[in-house]
């Protein structure tokens, strides 16, 4: 992969290191909803977090797309990433991801190539196949289940744009270089290596993370965008002055995705202390044990040596990190401390060479 390509290869002097000696450190936010406050509210907080965290020098700030979810505010990533990279100067800004069987591949593509004429070469474009949380939402969409089946020709159309193979020009993607990134659930790790892009992979628990990994490896043809493999981990990481302190960041979201799970709705996120009050059944507390799986938490020292953990197992070249918890403030301490002891791993990409 080169450097236009990939958004920035490994740190100089530092390519062939494994673990967090070698690997980019980025942020992942879903404009949560956080209880007494406004989904608007929300998305501007995005926007003013962004800024925050290029100011600690992490490499990539990406938006996420969910629709139909009162707790989440990030439904037009495109949108809020045009916003996040008018706000900034340095940082790289993308999503994560744009959900293909939402949308017309040349419609993306346009809205890819404004991004990038206004904002060039800071522009990434994180691709993902999931469909609407219920069949209202998909209806609402005029999409279905099936629609996930179609990611890779619908990728594939995409990038054909972008090459200028289609007989419809998409001006002014045509002849841009905007990095693609496959957000890999299940199949997709395999769509990222036959296509030859990089692959964001997330989940449940480090195996799952690393058997997907696994299989995008296995499954890689080098491309004109990707000539080797490239692996960007997702990971839900809290820093606190304790551990006890980081434990209780993750608990709010935990708990949104509890509700989710038993009421079908994923709430505005409660502060800890309102959560560790709610009555929790059998069912329920088995939900929430299972959200806490394969988080990452305690002081930073303790963070940094698991990510680096992980990172190496993985052979990871970039970590995005996200954490939503109720009180915005905790969460910013939280990447400010890890950047503390991260700051030569996270220099903006201005100064990379």
């Amino acid at each position: 992969m080169t450097g236009t390509d990939a958004g920035g290869g490994p740190r100089p002097g530092c390519a062939s290191s494994p673990g967090l000696a070698s690997a980019r450190l980025s942020v992942l936010d879903r404009s949560l909803v956080r209880a007494g406050r406004s989904p608007a509210q929300a998305v501007r907080g995005t926007v003013a977090f962004a800024r925050e965290i290029e100011a600690l020098g992490y490499h990539r700030f990406w938006v996420s797309e969910h629709h139909g979810v009162p707790g989440v505010a990030g439904s037009a990533p495109t949108v809020l990433a045009s916003a996040v990279a008018a706000a900034t100067s340095r940082i790289r800004v993308g999503t994560a991801g744009v959900m293909l069987p939402n949308h017309q591949p040349l419609v993306v593509a346009e809205q890819f190539g404004v991004l990038e004429a206004l904002h060039p070469g800071r522009v990434d474009m994180g691709l993902g196949r999931s469909v609407g949380f219920t069949e209202e939402v998909r209806r609402a969409l005029r999409t279905d289940r099936a629609a996930a089946e179609e990611f890779e020709p619908a990728i594939r159309e995409l990038l054909g744009y972008f090459d200028g193979v289609h007989p419809v020009p998409a001006l002014p993607a045509e002849g841009a270089r905007v990095p693609a990134f496959v957000l890999a659930t299940g199949a997709g790790a395999g769509v990222a290596g036959r296509l030859g892009l990089p692959v964001v992979v997330g989940g449940p628990d480090r195996e799952t993370v690393l058997a997907a990994v696994e299989r995008y490896r296995a499954a890689f043809v080098p491309s004109s965008r990707t000539a080797e493999p490239f692996v960007v981990v997702a990971v839900n990481a809290a820093v606190g002055a304790t551990e006890r302190e980081a434990a209780l960041l993750q608990i709010p979201e935990a708990w949104a995705m509890t509700e989710s799970r038993v009421r079908g709705v994923f709430p505005p996120l409660l502060s800890p202390a309102q959560v560790l009050e709610q009555p929790r059944g059998e069912r329920a507390e088995r939900y929430f044990r299972q959200a806490r799986r394969g988080q990452v938490h305690g002081t930073a020292e303790q963070v940094v040596e698991e990510l680096d953990g992980l990172a190496r197992a993985a052979g990871a070249d970039e970590l995005m990190l996200t954490l939503n918890t109720h009180d915005p403030a905790e969460r910013l301490d939280s990447y400010r401390r890890l950047a503390a002891l991260t700051t030569p791993l996270a220099t903006p990409s201005s100064t990379r060479s």
